[in-house]
């Protein structure tokens, strides 16, 4: 009689040895790269466009720059760090981590640097990749670990390119351009800017923020951890795991499926706290008026800063609300005929979320081309699988949770799913694996009625709305994350054998 031990070394035995490449080296990517070391799947690249790991923390080292989800949360689950120096750590922390990770998994030697896939061709029931040096891969499987906010979007301003001075992207920052005494204008009332002006104030000579939409702000304090609450952490593994996960239910039950919710209690609290912070900080009714929004709370990406409204009232601050008609080689001039001469122009105007894999080409099957397919609007199904892209998985994908959860955990979450897809891959019980139309969309259509209840269609513009004005996020609450994450339904899928 065959034991269990004797069959499952004849299906190890029989098992297909699968090559993979997984394209980018942030947060998703290194995360891939150590979870297919763990599984015994060795045989792959990660290739990377920059110099270094670290994705969007390597991209944006602009000053103020911060993570808003607090960090013990956004940590792999295996690789907790004691040694977070506050509750929302700095961005050069965040990608020092990232690269020590990083060196603790060897993952060098797996890793092309400085090589952009410029083309995924799927052709014989193989991936083929072609590179910006010119190199070739095949493989089985193609993880895209692309990211979103890496595609720096510029905004579309007459006479932006005539500027006499400092001019550049947020995600660009010039370290070598000077601040002290300078007069600087920030485009951009979001998430970044606001840290920015946080940051800055204090040195430069005067700071002009250009608003557009005003928003609002979640005070919310972030005090640092004291040396023995670190040494704490390091001598006892289980308090890290404790609070990482207690942080998690934390952010899951208040601020996750609040967003998902428009009439939830906890919106109505995060509601009031935003509008007691500007009814109580703001001491100029007029400033007070200005900086406030006429859309509710948390339809636009919550800003979280504990003392953006007392950077904003410093003398040397200003508030223009008049809108942008031009730019000029001494500065920008507004609507209102005021030109506001500048030394230094930086753009926090985002990124084009809606890129993913792109601009890289990428062909499926009977030469299905990414582009084409999605010419309105990119789609995958549980923001994972694209029907006719068989074997090509996604990390935080079209329409997945990028608006309301650490986006570590989503990761995490997508790669043990992603996992049990490559399984039937390797033991043989199919050779391409890929969403079904049908499949895609049923989620779809259960997606967009889904979104019409979220704080997302309450009346505002944002990165978050597609052109057609419907969120391009996870509309249910984490817990339906998790269910739908724990095992692939087959019948969603084409297998073929």
């Amino acid at each position: 009689m065959e034991t269990a031990t004797e069959t499952t070394d004849i299906a190890e035995a029989s098992a297909r040895p699968l090559r993979f490449a997984i394209i980018g080296a942030g947060m998703a990517g290194i995360l891939s790269a150590i979870k297919l070391i763990e599984a015994g799947l060795t045989d792959f690249t990660v290739y990377e466009k920059a110099d270094r790991v670290g994705g969007t923390w390597r991209e944006n080292t602009y000053p103020g720059v911060a993570c808003d989800v607090p960090s013990h949360l956004y940590s792999y689950s295996f690789d907790l760090n004691p040694e977070w120096s506050h509750l929302f750590a700095p961005g050069s922390e965040i990608q020092t981590y990232f690269e020590r990770v990083a060196d603790k998994h060897d993952l060098d030697r797996y890793i092309r640097f400085g090589d952009e896939v410029l083309r995924c061709e799927f052709d014989g029931g193989r991936w083929h990749l072609e590179t910006a040096s010119g190199h070739t891969d095949t493989v089985d499987v193609v993880i895209a670990a692309t990211g979103v906010l890496h595609h720096p979007r510029y905004p579309d301003i007459e006479g932006l390119n005539t500027f006499a001075g400092d001019a550049f992207h947020s995600a660009r920052w010039d370290h070598d351009v000077p601040l002290i005494g300078r007069r600087v204008g920030v485009i951009g009332t979001g998430s970044t800017a606001v840290q920015i002006v946080s940051a800055i104030v204090g040195e430069v000579g005067h700071l002009t923020l250009f608003q557009r939409t005003a928003q609002w702000i979640l005070p919310q304090v972030n005090p640092a951890y004291s040396d023995a609450e670190k040494a704490a952490f390091r001598a006892d593994p289980g308090q890290l795991v404790q609070l990482h996960d207690s942080l998690s239910q934390l952010f899951e039950e208040s601020f996750a499926n609040a967003v998902v919710d428009a009439d939830s209690p906890q919106i109505k609290m995060i509601e009031k706290a935003c509008l007691d912070n500007l009814e109580n900080n703001v001491t100029d009714p007029e400033l007070r008026e200005a900086l406030r929004p006429d859309y509710r709370a948390a339809c636009k990406r919550l800003v979280i800063s504990e003392d953006f409204y007392q950077a904003i009232q410093q003398p040397n601050a200003e508030l223009v609300t008049a809108p942008i008609e031009r730019i000029e080689p001494g500065g920008v001039r507004t609507a209102d005929g005021v030109l506001h001469e500048l030394d230094v122009l930086v753009l926090a105007t985002g990124f084009q979320v809606d890129a993913f894999m792109r601009p890289m080409k990428v062909i499926g099957r009977n030469g299905a081309v990414l582009e084409k397919v999605w010419a309105d609007r990119p789609v995958a199904y549980l923001a994972i699988s694209i029907p006719d892209f068989p074997n090509l998985f996604m990390l935080n994908g079209p329409n997945g949770p990028v608006g309301n959860f650490s986006l570590i955990e989503v990761a995490e979450l997508q790669f043990r799913y992603i996992m049990q897809l490559v399984e039937l891959l390797r033991t043989r019980r199919a050779r391409e694996v890929s969403a079904t139309h049908e499949a895609l969309d049923e989620w779809e259509a259960a997606r967009e009625e889904a979104a019409k209840h979220t704080v997302w269609v309450t009346g505002c513009r944002s990165w978050y709305l597609d052109d057609r004005g419907i969120p391009a996020v996870w509309p249910w609450t984490f817990s339906r994350f998790r269910e739908e994450m724990a095992a692939p339904k087959l019948e969603a899928f084409e297998l073929v054998e």
